[in-house]
C-alpha cells in the first residue's frame, strides 16, 4: 500500500516500557450514518459504499484510520449491513497485516447510541478508542491527539472524550460552513480546550446564544467559537460506552450525548477538544459536503489519498494539465474537451465535441456527441447520448440519459434511472426507480431501513427492463406507468415530491451553488432584521468576530479559508475560459464564492488575478516574449472582470504584491517582473498612484522585500518624472 502508516510514538523514558504493554490502538466505524439525506440514493445502497472521486466512501475512512496507525476497527453495519459486509469481504482490508477489520452486524439498532450499547454488550473494547464514522475522508495524524487525551486522563479519570476541531468560517449571509452544515457555536476553555458549550442549530436569525450563567461564574475565561468545524473523529475512553447503555436517552452522539454531559453537574464528566490546522478532516455529511470533499480531494488537500496514488477501493488516475485526472484507457474523441479540476475514469468512452469540467466520471461511462458536463458526478457504467446538458447533478450507477434530455442544477439520479428523450429534470429534482416512502420519518438521525429490518413501503420497478415495447406496456401496474410517463417519453423513474417547508434545505445542501437570487433575498431578509434588532443591541457580530479578546484564530487556519476560496475562484475563472461565459456571469459566480467564504472584494481581485496570471504561465510558450503575449492576451479578455473587483488604489496594490507572491514562486515570471507590470499599467489595470504607493510602502521593508522594487527603480522613477511633469503643466 502507498499510504504510509502513521507512528503513534512520542512517547519515551519512563513511557517506554507502558508502550510496549499497551493494548492495540482501536477504533469504532459506524458504517451507518443513521440520517435521511441521501435519499432515495440510500435506500439502495448504503452511504458508506458511495463513491467519492471514483472510490467507495470507507475506503477513504479505512485508509487513513490504517495510516494513522490504528491497529483494529470495528465496523458496525446496520442499514444495508449485507451489502457492507459482502464488500469488506471482497476487499483486501481482512487480509492487512498489522491491521485488523472486524464487522458487528444489527438489524434493528435505529441510532448511533444503540450502536453503541451493542458494542458495549460485545465487550471487544480494551482501552482508549478512535470513534468516526465511515464517511470520514482525512489526514491527520493521531499522535499529538492521543498523547494529550492519554495525559488528561492519567491526571483527571472523568476526562472522557476528546473532540477533533478545525477552523472553518460560515458565511456571514447563509450562516452555512462551505460542508454546507449549519453555523456551529461553541464555548472552550482557552487554557485547557476543555468544552463547555456545543450548539449547531443557534438562533441565528437573531443572531444570539444563550449560555448558562453557572458556565461563566465557574470559569475564568471562555473563548466563545462560531468559526469552527466539527470534524466528527471522537478520542474517547471506554466509559464513553458505558455512559451510552447506563442512559438509554442517549441516541445522538452530539445533541444527546455531548450536550448531555456539558450540563450533568453530579457525574463530572468532562470533554476536551484538540484542533488541527494543516492536516484535513472532514465529513460527508449532506450533497453539499460530498461537493466539496470530491474538490479537495481533487485540488490535493487530502493527500495522500488523493487519485493519482494508490490506496484500498481506488484505481489510479494520471494527473495532467490544470487539475485533471485520467486512467490511461479512457477512449477520448479528438475533438472532446476536457476542463479543469475533472476525473475520469477506467473504461470510459467521451464522445466528439463533448465539453466536460469540474466534474468526475466514473468507470465505464459512454458519453455521447455534443454533450456538456459541468460541476457533476456521473458514477458507474452512465450512459449519456447526444446532445444533452447536465449542469451540478448527481447521476448514480447505470443511468441512461437520452438524446437532448437536460439535468438542471441540483438533480440527483438514483440507480438505473432513465430519462427520456428531450425531457429536462427540473432543479433540484430527486428520481428514482422507488416511488417516494408513504412514510417519511420525521427524526433525520433514523436511516431508512433494508429487508434485514422491515418492509420497505415502495413500489420497486428496479427489474423492468430498460427498454420498453408497446405490449409491454400494456401489463405495467398505474403506478409503473406513471413512472414511465413522469421523465419523459421511453424515461422511467419517479420524480420525488419536496415537501413543504423542505425547498430551502434543497439549495442549501445541493451540489450546485446557492443560487445568486436566493442570496439576495437572504441578503435583504437580514439587513430588515438587522434594523429590528438594532434597539436591542443583541447582535452577534460576523462569523469570526465574536469578541476581540475571545478568538484565537491561526494565521494557518486563515491562509488555508484564503487558499481554498483562492483554488474555487481559479475554478470557476477556467470554466469560464473554457466554456466562453459572459463577463457578468462571471462577476455573479465570483460573488457567490464571496460571500460563502464571508471575503471581500479585494480578495477576489486577488485570486482573479492569480487565477489569470496562472492561466497565462499554463498556455504553450516557447520564450519569455511569448509569455508576455500570453498574459496581454488574457489581460485584454478579462480586463473588465478584473477591473470590477479593483475599487480603489488599496486593490491594486494587493494585486500588485500578489504578482510579487507569484514571482517568488515562479522562475519564468520573476525575470519579467517589470515588463508585466508595465504591461498592466498599459491596460489600465493598474494606476500610476497605485505603483508609486506601493513603491512607497517598501521603503521601510527589509531588503529581502525589495527584490521587485529595484527591479523596477527605472520604471518606478519614469513614473514619478511623468506625474511632477504634470503638476507643473497644471500649475
Amino acid at each position: 500500500m502507498v499510504v504510509k502508516k502513521g507512528n503513534r510514538g512520542g512517547m519515551g523514558g519512563e513511557d517506554a516500557e507502558e508502550e510496549l504493554k499497551r493494548d492495540p490502538l482501536q477504533a469504532i466505524l459506524l458504517a451507518d450514518s443513521f440520517a435521511t439525506l441521501f435519499r432515495p440514493i440510500t435506500l439502495e445502497r448504503p452511504k458508506v459504499l458511495l463513491p467519492i472521486v471514483n472510490a467507495p466512501m470507507i475506503d477513504y475512512t479505512l485508509a487513513w484510520l490504517e495510516s494513522a496507525g490504528v491497529e483494529e476497527v470495528f465496523v458496525f453495519c446496520c442499514a444495508h449491513s449485507k451489502q457492507v459486509i459482502n464488500y469488506l469481504q471482497n476487499s483486501d482490508w481482512f487480509d492487512q497485516p498489522n491491521f485488523s477489520v472486524t464487522t458487528i452486524e444489527s438489524y434493528n439498532s435505529t441510532s448511533a447510541g444503540d450502536a453503541l450499547r451493542l458494542i458495549y454488550e460485545k465487550n471487544v473494547i480494551n482501552g482508549d478508542f478512535i470513534l468516526v464514522t465511515g464517511d470520514t475522508v482525512s489526514n491527520m495524524s493521531l499522535t499529538q491527539a492521543l498523547k494529550e487525551h492519554k495525559e488528561r486522563r492519567r491526571k483527571d479519570s472523568n476526562a472522557v472524550m476528546t473532540m477533533v476541531i478545525k477552523q472553518s468560517k460560515p458565511s456571514s449571509k447563509t450562516h452555512q460552513t462551505r460542508l454546507g452544515t449549519e453555523e456551529l457555536f461553541i464555548a472552550i476553555d482557552p487554557d485547557t480546550k476543555q468544552l463547555l458549550h456545543y450548539e449547531d442549530k443557534a438562533d441565528t436569525l437573531k443572531g444570539t446564544v444563550s449560555l448558562d450563567k453557572g458556565l461563566l461564574i465557574e470559569n475564568s475565561s471562555v473563548s466563545l467559537h462560531n468559526d469552527k468545524q466539527d470534524c466528527y473523529i471522537d478520542i474517547c475512553s471506554p466509559e464513553v460506552l458505558s455512559l451510552f447503555t447506563d442512559n438509554f436517552d442517549y441516541q445522538h452522539l452530539r445533541r444527546h450525548f455531548v450536550k448531555g454531559l456539558l450540563v450533568d453537574d453530579i457525574m463530572g464528566y468532562k470533554i476536551f477538544t484538540h484542533e488541527i490546522h494543516s492536516s484535513y478532516a472532514a465529513r460527508i455529511d449532506n450533497y453539499r459536503s460530498y461537493d466539496t470533499i470530491s474538490k479537495d480531494i481533487i485540488q490535493r488537500w487530502t493527500y495522500p489519498l488523493v487519485p493519482d496514488v494508490q490506496f484500498f477501493g481506488n484505481s489510479v488516475a494520471k494527473p495532467e494539465r490544470q487539475g485533471t485526472y485520467r486512467a490511461s484507457d479512457v477512449g477520448l474523441s479528438r475533438f472532446a474537451k476536457i476542463g479543469p479540476f475533472t476525473v475520469i475514469g477506467s473504461g470510459t468512452t467521451v464522445g466528439s465535441y463533448t465539453e466536460v469540467s469540474n466534474s468526475v466520471i466514473g468507470e465505464s461511462c459512454t458519453i455521447g456527441s455534443n454533450v456538456s458536463i459541468d460541476g457533476c458526478y456521473i458514477w458507474d457504467n452512465v450512459t449519456i447520448e447526444d446532445g444533452c446538458k447536465l449542469k451540478h447533478a448527481i447521476v448514480c450507477d447505470g443511468v441512461i440519459i437520452k438524446s437532448e434530455a437536460v439535468l438542471e442544477a441540483g438533480v440527483v439520479l438514483s440507480f438505473k434511472v432513465v430519462i427520456g428523450q428531450g425531457f429536462v429534470v427540473p432543479a433540484y429534482s430527486k428520481v428514482s426507480l422507488l416511488q417516494q416512502p408513504v412514510k417519511q420519518d420525521s427524526d433525520e438521525e433514523l436511516e431508512y431501513a433494508d429487508n434485514n429490518s422491515g418492509p420497505i413501503e415502495t413500489t420497486s420497478i428496479s427489474n423492468t427492463p430498460k427498454y420498453f415495447e408497446d405490449e409491454l406496456k400494456t401489463e405495467l401496474s398505474d403506478s409503473q406507468m406513471q413512472a414511465v410517463s413522469e421523465v419523459g417519453n421511453g424515461g422511467l423513474g419517479f420524480i420525488w415530491s419536496v415537501s413543504e417547508g423542505a425547498h430551502e434545505d434543497e439549495w442549501r445542501h445541493s451540489v450546485a451553488p446557492i443560487p445568486v437570487d436566493r442570496l439576495v433575498e437572504i441578503i435583504k431578509k437580514q439587513a430588515a432584521e438587522l434594523e429590528i434588532s438594532n434597539d436591542d443591541g443583541n447582535i452577534l457580530p460576523p462569523s469570526g468576530e465574536l469578541e476581540p479578546n475571545s478568538m484565537n484564530d491561526s494565521d494557518e487556519d486563515a491562509r488555508d479559508d484564503d487558499a481554498h476560496f483562492e483554488k474555487e475562484v481559479e475554478a470557476t475563472f477556467l470554466r469560464a475560459v473554457d466554456e466562453n461565459v459572459k463577463e457578468e456571469h462571471v462577476i455573479l459566480e465570483v460573488n457567490s464564492l464571496r460571500l460563502s467564504y464571508n471575503l471581500t472584494a479585494t480578495d477576489c481581485a486577488s485570486a482573479l488575478f492569480y487565477a489569470i496570471m496562472k492561466l497565462a504561465l499554463d498556455t504553450p510558450h516557447g520564450s519569455p516574449g511569448e509569455l508576455v503575449k500570453n498574459v496581454a492576451g488574457v489581460i485584454l479578455k478579462w480586463n473588465k472582470v478584473l477591473k470590477y473587483y479593483l475599487a480603489s488604489i488599496d486593490d491594486e496594490i494587493e494585486v500588485i504584491q500578489k504578482f510579487e507572491e507569484m514571482c517568488l514562486d515562479s522562475t519564468e515570471y520573476s525575470t519579467l517582473f517589470v515588463e508585466i507590470l508595465h504591461l498592466l499599467y498599459d491596460k489600465d489595470v493598474l494606476q500610476e498612484d497605485a505603483i508609486l504607493n506601493w513603491a512607497s510602502e517598501k521603503e521601510e521593508a527589509e531588503d529581502s522585500d525589495k527584490l521587485f522594487v529595484k527591479q523596477a527603480e527605472k520604471f518606478i522613477q519614469w513614473l514619478n518624472e511623468a506625474s511632477e511633469e504634470e503638476e507643473e503643466e497644471e500649475e
